[in-house]
């Protein structure tokens, strides 16, 4: 007889955790470099693949009357799955929004940036991020992808950004 323990049909917690729910995540980090700066970087559609490991490709669709993006189609890689999105952005003077189009492996996504002045200089940066997976997940692929979209969206934006202003890396 089959020990309960080891069968996977009834216990399947034991094996992974899936996740079907909308998957949120978010980080600060500061920056030195003005919010005007920052905004600029983000709006260097053409530069995102060389600052963010999950971008493979970035095309700006349509721009806005003072040239900022529209829609951008971007191909993605993330822990192993490749997606091809069309994103609608949103500007703000301290904030810059996209939303994603129903994908094969996603239902939406929603990303904010939002910065805040700190002092002549610096500027505090916040990422955030809801995605709502198309299948279930198991807990263990959510989390790395977590882990890789957020060093990307954060870090690869500071190195980049600090790269242009020709100073070194902050906090």
């Amino acid at each position: 007889m089959t020990s309960d323990r080891l069968n996977p049909v009834r216990n399947r917690n034991r094996i992974a955790n899936f996740v079907l729910v909308a998957v949120q995540a978010s980080r600060e980090i500061i920056i030195d470099a003005p919010p005007e700066v920052i905004l600029d970087a983000l709006a260097d559609i053409d530069s995102v693949p060389l600052w963010s490991s999950v971008h493979k490709k970035a095309e700006v669709v349509d721009t806005y009357p003072d040239g900022r993006p529209h829609y951008v189609r971007v191909t993605v890689k993330v822990i192993g799955f490749v997606d091809h999105e069309l994103l609608e952005f949103h500007w703000g003077p301290d904030w810059m929004v996209w939303d994603a189009k129903k994908t094969v492996q996603q239902h939406g996504q929603h990303v904010e940036y939002t910065l805040r002045r700190e002092g002549e200089t610096r500027t505090r940066v916040r990422f955030a991020i809801t995605l709502e997976p198309s299948a279930p997940l198991p807990e263990f692929l959510i989390n790395r992808a977590r882990k890789r979209v957020l060093k990307a969206a954060i870090e690869g934006l500071r190195d980049f950004v600090m790269s242009r202003e020709g100073s070194g890396p902050s906090e």
